[in-house]
């Protein structure tokens, strides 16, 4: 299968069904996300703990089964927009959520980080952490939907992060 992985401009939520293969991105520009912790304690280590991995929504269609089961002509043409997104459930608890038509989430412990390596942490470093789980969810359902397994290329999300911050500088410009 022919894919394309491209960051999604918007925050993670539901996409309307679509009888297609294609996940266009808007082009917005992407929201700051806002983070927040206590300072850190002098002399101790940063420590990153996953509280927990949940799947927050997921839909699979395949509006032309049963004609799409048959051979094909030829290899479908798919687009996936990613976007990471992050927001604070407690003092030293994020929510991190993947989104790509999956709303993959994992709750994360961060203790001690400075305030400069939060942001990276949270918005890297989590996602990094989730998406081989997604990836399997994906391909799962795609095998289990009647076709080969869709397994995605490696993320790099620190470029993504990068791309990110850069868009947010420019608008704020």
């Amino acid at each position: 299968m022919a894919k394309t992985i491209k960051p999604a401009k918007t925050a993670p939520r539901k996409a309307p069904a679509k009888s297609n293969n294609s996940a266009e991105s808007q082009a917005a520009a992407p929201e700051p996300v806002r983070l927040s912790a206590p300072e850190p304690q002098p002399g101790q280590q940063p420590t990153f703990k996953i509280l927990g991995q949940y799947l927050k929504d997921f839909s699979f269609e395949n509006p032309n089964a049963p004609l799409s089961l048959a051979a094909q002509v030829k290899q479908p043409d798919i687009n996936i927009s990613v976007n990471v997104n992050a927001r604070n459930l407690g003092p030293n608890d994020f929510e991190v959520m993947f989104a790509a038509d999956l709303l993959y989430a994992g709750m994360f412990k961060l203790e001690n980080f400075p305030a400069n390596l939060l942001h990276p942490a949270v918005l890297i470093e989590c996602p990094r952490m989730l998406f081989p789980f997604a990836r399997q969810i994906l391909a799962d359902a795609t095998r289990n939907g009647g076709f080969p397994p869709l397994m995605l290329d490696p993320i790099d999300f620190s470029s993504m992060y990068q791309k990110r911050i850069q868009a947010q500088t420019a608008g704020q410009a």
